[in-house]
């Protein structure tokens, strides 16, 4: 057996180890506003439920292991002491992935990863509306746990309204789990699907992601495409070239002439298989 002390080891090696150990991990993806009504969404993994009388929740934007800075996220709560905890399901899972991309403060992730904003009714933050369950909290203490990268810093929230979409609800008026069907965080780039179990997610945040709002307008309202399918095509740092779509299109003669729903379901079979390259070629076929 492999044994640590954990002040042996780098905290990057060490959070690796926790990560991978203590999984599956529910997800977090809270909103927030700056003092200016600035939104801001980012999904946390150390996070969970402490009670229902009154209801807590609490999860921690860690400082950052890689360069000891701090989440928008954490300075919003401290300012504002409000947030909003949106439950992540898979049919938004790969949208919540693109939102964690580390773009410039002043960049409205719920813009970028294609979420709709949704006004809360007792706090500022906004909800989003993709989400099956929606939690507006009132920050009741934060602890500050270290001052050193990976440090945690406890967001302890009462929940003040609670939001749930009645498509997720059995009969009887309880969450049904197959409906809801939640996701949760593993180590490394895996994620777990209550029904089906692991899957992978590349992690965005070596790259800058185009964004969803990024997309034209007629992929964007696709009647084939997926909010999955659109989170996948906004990962990418860069489109193809032209020349790129032209060679693409000179060994792919059957892709010539399809009319927009075809296209699109033709790009919809690549993004299956994680071949999102060749699904924007096909989407930019003329």
């Amino acid at each position: 057996m492999l044994s640590i002390n954990p002040k042996d080891i780098s905290t990057h090696k060490l959070h690796g180890y926790l990560l991978g150990a203590i999984a599956p991990r529910p997800i977090a993806f809270a909103s927030t506003v700056d003092v200016d009504g600035n939104p801001n969404l980012s999904p946390f993994s150390f996070f969970n439920i402490f009670g229902a009388n009154p209801p807590i929740l609490v999860f921690s934007p860690a400082r950052r292991v890689k360069d000891n800075t701090i989440k928008h996220t954490l300075e919003n709560v401290v300012a504002t002491k409000e947030v909003v905890i949106n439950v992540v399901n898979y049919a938004m899972v790969q949208q919540m992935s693109l939102s964690s991309t580390e773009y410039p403060e002043g960049v409205n992730e719920f813009e970028k990863a294609g979420f709709t904003m949704l006004p809360s009714d007792k706090i500022k933050p906004f909800r989003v509306a993709e989400s099956p369950v929606q939690l507006e909290c009132k920050v009741k203490d934060i602890i500050f746990t270290g001052d050193e990268g990976g440090a945690g810093n406890l967001v302890v929230c009462e929940v003040v309204k609670v939001h749930i979409s009645e498509t997720v609800l059995a009969d009887d008026g309880s969450i049904d789990q197959h409906k809801i069907d939640l996701v949760a965080r593993a180590g490394g780039n895996y994620y777990t699907r209550a029904k089906d179990g692991f899957f992978e997610i590349p992690k965005p945040i070596a790259s800058l992601g185009i964004g969803v709002d990024q997309i034209p307008l007629e992929i964007r309202n696709s009647t084939v495409l997926t909010g999955n399918d659109l989170g996948m095509l906004g990962n990418v740092e860069q489109l193809p070239t032209a020349e790129d779509v032209n060679n693409f299109k000179e060994e792919h003669s059957e892709f010539i002439g399809l009319e927009t729903t075809k296209k699109h379901t033709f790009a919809k079979a690549y993004l299956k298989k994680n071949d999102v390259e060749s699904a924007w070629k096909v989407l930019l076929l003329n």
